[in-house]
């Protein structure tokens, strides 16, 4: 199940919507803090997380970076408009806006990583 976490919900309909199509369980969350509780609630659940870099309560690097207290090593990408260099490893990055490819892409090589 991937977790993907965006304050822009057409964006996160979007992204849900085209890697449902393609296979992939997701969950979404339009909060970082929501989206903290609900992978506390089940971690074991979770195969990857991707999340929007500038998010209201809590930036995308810090949901990545406590998420991971909980599971060390889970794949993430972090989005965002803005430059952004991911600071740990296993932490792809990608720029918006992409193509649907792009993301489908990221998300597959994030998780080849874990194979």
């Amino acid at each position: 199940m991937l977790l993907i976490v965006d304050d822009e919900p057409k964006l996160l309909e979007l992204m849900s919507r085209y890697l449902g199509r393609l296979g992939y369980q997701v969950e979404t969350s339009g909060d970082a803090a929501a989206a903290l509780a609900l992978f506390q609630a089940g971690p074991e659940r979770f195969s990857m997380v991707i999340t929007d870099l500038s998010l209201p309560s809590l930036n995308g690097a810090e949901l990545v970076e406590r998420i991971r207290q909980i599971r060390p090593g889970l794949p993430a990408i972090i989005t965002s408009g803005y430059a952004y260099v991911p600071r740990a490893a296993g932490v792809g990055f990608l720029q918006k806006p992409f193509l649907p490819q792009m993301l489908v892409d990221a998300v597959e090589e994030a998780l080849k990583g874990q194979a």
